[in-house]
C-alpha cells in the first residue's frame, strides 16, 4: 500500500504504483454552463430556470462573495480555492447567491461558478471502488477534506477523481451532491 500527498490530505494507493508527491488536486478543466440538480426540487431560479439549491463548483482560482448582488456591495468573503463545491440558493440577474460546506458565503458573479461538480470527502479513508459495489477492488483511499472531481453519479454512488485515482464512493460521504441525485 502506497500514501500520496495531496497538498495537506493524502491518498492511500491499494495499486503498487510509485510514490512521488503531489500538488493539490484540481480536477476539472474549463468553466461551463451550470448543472441541473435532481428534478425532485420544486423551486427553481427566477434566472437561470434551474433547480434551487443546487451545486456547483468555484471555476475561477479567486471570487469575491459579496453582501448583495452587484460589485458595488461590501465584500464578506473571498474564496481562493478554485474547483471547490459551492451550492447556489437564490439568483438574481448575472448574481448568485452561494454557500460552502461550512454555510459561508455571499452573492458571487457568474462567471465565476462552473456547471462542472466536484465533491468534499467527509468521510475518513474513503474507499474508491472499480465499481459502484463494496465487493469490488478498492483502487484508493481518500482522505477527509480532500476535494475531488465528479465525474458521474447513479443512486447511491458517484464516480470521484482525486489525485490521479478514479473510483466509485458512497455518495453520502461527499459534500457536494445530493441525496439520490444522478447525473453524468
Amino acid at each position: 500500500m502506497r500514501i500520496f500527498l495531496i497538498g495537506l490530505f493524502a491518498i492511500v494507493s491499494a495499486a503498487g504504483a510509485p510514490t512521488p508527491v503531489l500538488a493539490q488536486s484540481e480536477a476539472g478543466a474549463e468553466a461551463g454552463a451550470e448543472a441541473e440538480a435532481p428534478a425532485a426540487e420544486s423551486r427553481r431560479g427566477p434566472v437561470t430556470g434551474y433547480p434551487l439549491p443546487r451545486y456547483v463548483t468555484m471555476g475561477a482560482t479567486e471570487g469575491n462573495a459579496r453582501r448583495g448582488p452587484s460589485r458595488s456591495h461590501r465584500i464578506d468573503w473571498v474564496f481562493t480555492r478554485r474547483h471547490m463545491p459551492m451550492m447556489i440558493v437564490a439568483e438574481h440577474g448575472h448574481w448568485r447567491r452561494v454557500v460552502d460546506r461550512d454555510g459561508a458565503g455571499g452573492w458571487m458573479h457568474y462567471a465565476l461558478l462552473s456547471g462542472e461538480r466536484s465533491a468534499i470527502v467527509e468521510q475518513d479513508m474513503l474507499p474508491l471502488y472499480a465499481r459502484p459495489d463494496t465487493t469490488s477492488a478498492i483502487r484508493a483511499h481518500a482522505e477527509v477534506g480532500v476535494t475531488g472531481r465528479i465525474d458521474e453519479c447513479v443512486p447511491d454512488w458517484c464516480l470521484l477523481e482525486v489525485g490521479g485515482y478514479r473510483g466509485w464512493v458512497d455518495a453520502s460521504a461527499l459534500w457536494g451532491v445530493d441525496p439520490g441525485e444522478t447525473f453524468d
